[in-house]
């Protein structure tokens, strides 16, 4: 299992673990890059072998979304990162969504993660 840290322009340090999908994905594009002269150090390349960049993968997210019909008002990339916090929220609670997203006050927090779908709940039986 891997880490991975997100340094910001605040007090400390996030790590997060790489594992399930995202750790066997991770292994296959190690595996595969095996077979190149040239390893780079970034996970995401683009078809030339160079780093994606932030522009970069915001104008593939954009190509995508129009291609898949929805409107720029509809989805945006950064309803990536509210959508993350409402999982995140809804299976481990808001303690876990507020240090998931790295905030320091969990109202923040709460203007992330959205109850669209209403509250999850269980069965009577």
């Amino acid at each position: 299992m891997d880490a991975v840290s997100s340094n910001k322009l605040v007090s400390f340090a996030r790590c997060f673990t790489v594992q399930g999908d995202l750790a066997g994905v991770i292994d296959r594009i190690r595996v595969r890059r095996r077979g190149y002269k040239v390893i780079s150090p970034f996970l995401i390349l683009n078809e030339n072998g160079e780093r994606l960049t932030a522009d970069a993968l915001r104008f593939r997210f954009d190509a995508a979304r129009e291609a898949a019909g929805v409107s720029k008002q509809d989805f945006q990339f950064r309803d990536l990162r509210a959508k993350a916090g409402t999982d995140k929220e809804e299976r481990y609670g808001m303690a876990a969504a507020k240090d998931q997203l790295g905030h320091s006050d969990e109202k923040m927090t709460q203007r992330y993660v959205r109850h669209r779908k209403g509250k999850l709940v269980t069965p009577t039986r």
